[in-house]
């Protein structure tokens, strides 16, 4: 009889809500266990914005804490991928460093906290569901980078 998996101290918020993501949540946890990234088809719950690393953290730099969504990020590949609400292609369709993933791409990724097959998350999922807002996200990569409105800034 196979033995149930265990979820523990390891896994946070961040990882219950990125399993819950996937319609069979048993294998996320299953892949995690067994040290493999897990794959999680966007479109059910977000869209995945694809960056390169190099275009990607100097846009993130521009971003303040509050407003960071999950990035998931591969150095070695050259790859960062933004995780943005289900309406977010179209608002980023004229950025060029950007490129969203359809409903349906597979991410594979890894439990918050871990790097697996050397990708790892730059911000992990915290358990509440918040994305990075594509307007935001879009005016990060622009000439001027994003800049918090004034009364943001308190």
């Amino acid at each position: 009889m196979a033995q149930p998996i265990r979820i523990d101290q390891r896994y946070g918020a961040g990882d219950m809500w990125l399993a819950n993501c996937h319609p069979h949540p048993a294998r996320v946890w299953k892949s995690w266990h067994a040290g493999a990234l897990a794959s999680i088809a966007s479109g059910a719950h977000w869209l995945v914005a694809e960056t390169t690393v190099i275009h990607g953290m100097p846009a993130a730099s521009r971003i303040r804490e509050a407003a960071r969504g999950p990035v998931l990020c591969d150095p070695h590949g050259d790859r960062a991928w933004w995780l943005v609400p289900l309406g977010a292609a179209e608002e980023l369709a004229d950025v060029p460093q950007v490129r969203v993933r359809h409903a349906g791409w597979m991410l594979r990724c890894p439990p918050g906290g871990r790097a697996l097959e050397r990708v790892h998350w730059l911000w992990q999922p915290d358990g509440s569901g918040h994305l990075t807002d594509p307007a935001v996200l879009a005016s990060a990569f622009g000439p001027g980078g994003y800049r918090p409105l004034a009364e943001d800034r308190g």
